[in-house]
């Protein structure tokens, strides 16, 4: 069983920035690829990026390429989403995730994902 906690939501004004953090309670935190989603209201909940257990290999969606920047530190089992060049369509809850894979493998379905954060709301105003 791994708990997520994040963190860093708020409110911020279109082109602001904001960092998102999730911190996974087990030391087992490498052994786990990573990854944030979001759901807006009304939409279904989507992947925005995932990582691999090192680090080495991410995953964007389309919509957040060049503005978004998932990483993560092993030894302080927490997971890091820089959000930069905000837009309102950006405005949704975040929630990070951990799937059980290979090394080197970025998660990139919902069902591959076994353990669930609670939410942040990030909230982008025009």
């Amino acid at each position: 069983q791994v708990q997520l906690v994040e963190s860093g939501g708020g409110l911020v004004q279109a082109g602001g920035s904001l960092r998102l953090s999730c911190v996974a309670s087990r030391r087992t935190f490498s052994s786990y690829g990573m990854g944030w989603f979001r759901q807006a209201p009304g939409k279904e909940r989507e992947l925005v990026t995932g990582i691999s257990r090192t680090g080495r290999n991410t995953y964007y969606t389309d919509s957040v390429k060049g503005r978004f920047t998932i990483s993560r530190d092993n030894a302080k089992n927490t997971l890091y989403l820089q959000m930069n060049s905000l837009k309102p369509e950006d405005t949704a809850v975040y929630y990070c995730a951990a799937c059980s894979t290979a090394w080197e493998y970025v998660c990139s379905r919902e069902r591959q994902y076994d353990y669930w954060g609670q939410g942040t709301q990030v909230t982008v105003s025009s």
